[in-house]
């Protein structure tokens, strides 16, 4: 693998993480400040659960000052739960068009899709007319029956991402479909509440390097006890011994423009 490498957590504010991942007297003011000097790119969750606004945007745009800082954005529940993308390219759109503010410092666009949304060729072919091709999109599945040729064909043949799981009654494939791969790590037993050990990491990192991605996007979903960073800061440790982080933060999306055109 011959480009980079992003290693970060699914959110950055939760309580349990006072005293552990951030020391104990630290002002939750300084929470990000503090998050933004061990990691390089943070999954936003806030954005699934209600619709941004310029002014949050902005706000994501100001934290990490003048460092390389890099957002994947979680979209909005709106899409993919509610209307369950029937009908919503232009809002697909419109929130792309709000996350253009963050300029180079966007990264993927993450649509995940609830565990009761099983596979036909009808949601297939309808969640892939509905992304905008500009963009680096990545979609994460649920349930297991999307684990299936017929997915990772069509995802291969539009250049979307396919969200690789480590979670409950998920296959722990590494499943590539774009020059970039995406891996969301929950928790293979328990949601969110797993600390994985380094021999669960090291497998994890193998199949990274086997992939042959240019650019590996790794999120840990398992806040649980601080359990995130701790196992994140792992694996980038594990994989900065053989892969390099030296290309510019920002790629051309598979759609052959800037994410930010």
């Amino acid at each position: 693998m011959e480009a980079s490498v992003y290693v970060g957590c699914s959110g950055w504010f939760y309580w349990k993480w006072g005293g552990q991942f951030y020391p104990a007297q630290m002002p939750t003011g300084e929470w990000f400040r503090h998050y933004a000097k061990q990691f390089d790119t943070v999954e936003i969750n806030a954005s699934f659960y209600s619709w941004p606004t310029v002014a949050n945007v902005k706000g994501w745009l100001r934290q990490p000052g003048d460092r390389n800082f890099i957002y994947t954005i979680k979209v909005c529940e709106l899409i993919t739960h509610i209307k369950r993308f029937e009908r919503t390219k232009t809002l697909v759109k419109d929130f792309g068009a709000i996350a253009d503010i963050l300029g180079e410092r966007m990264g993927c666009f993450l649509f995940q899709l609830p565990p009761s949304y099983t596979f036909t060729k009808v949601r297939l072919d309808r969640i892939l007319s509905q992304l905008d091709p500009a963009r680096r999109n990545v979609v994460e599945f649920r349930h297991a029956s999307w684990w299936n040729e017929t997915v990772y064909s069509a995802f291969r043949e539009s250049g979307t991402i396919f969200c690789s799981c480590s979670g409950p009654r998920l296959p722990d494939d590494l499943v590539r479909t774009a020059d970039e791969i995406y891996l969301r790590l929950h928790g293979p037993k328990r949601w969110y509440r797993h600390d994985y050990s380094d021999d669960e990491l090291k497998i994890w990192a193998d199949k990274i390097r086997a992939s042959g991605a240019r650019r590996a996007w790794i999120y840990f979903n398992n806040d649980y006890d601080g359990f995130a960073p701790k196992n994140a800061l792992s694996m980038r440790r594990l994989l900065e011994k053989r892969l390099s982080h030296d290309q510019p933060p920002v790629a051309a999306a598979p759609g052959g423009k800037p994410p930010d055109a």
